[in-house]
């Protein structure tokens, strides 16, 4: 299983065993990850599981398509490089390793 860490606005690290096929929004809820709110359940509706893909890892996923860009626009804090919404993230064996950034409030 790809290892995915997350590390809160805090700066508290988890590192999480995630099955292939699961988003890094599921991963964090399955494991209450403080901080992933997910309000519209992975449906990239609602912009509140809001994260930061690591600069050292942003070459790991795929760009965001473009309903993922537009609803980045309405996230709570400020979108900056790296700004994805977890639930548009499906983990991969290519996403092992990934380190993601909680942003300081969802909404």
């Amino acid at each position: 299983m790809p290892n995915i860490t997350y590390i809160t606005a805090e700066g508290t690290e988890r590192a999480i065993d995630v099955p292939v096929g699961t988003s890094v929004m599921r991963g964090a809820v399955l494991n209450d990850v403080p901080g992933i709110v997910a309000q519209c359940g992975g449906n990239a509706q609602c912009a509140t599981c809001h994260v930061y893909v690591d600069e050292a890892t942003l070459d790991k996923p795929e760009p965001p398509r473009p309903d993922e860009d537009d609803m980045l626009g309405f996230t709570a804090a400020p979108r900056r490089e790296g700004s994805r919404l977890s639930c548009r993230l499906q983990v991969t064996e290519d996403l092992d390793g990934l380190v993601v950034r909680l942003p300081e409030r969802q909404y």
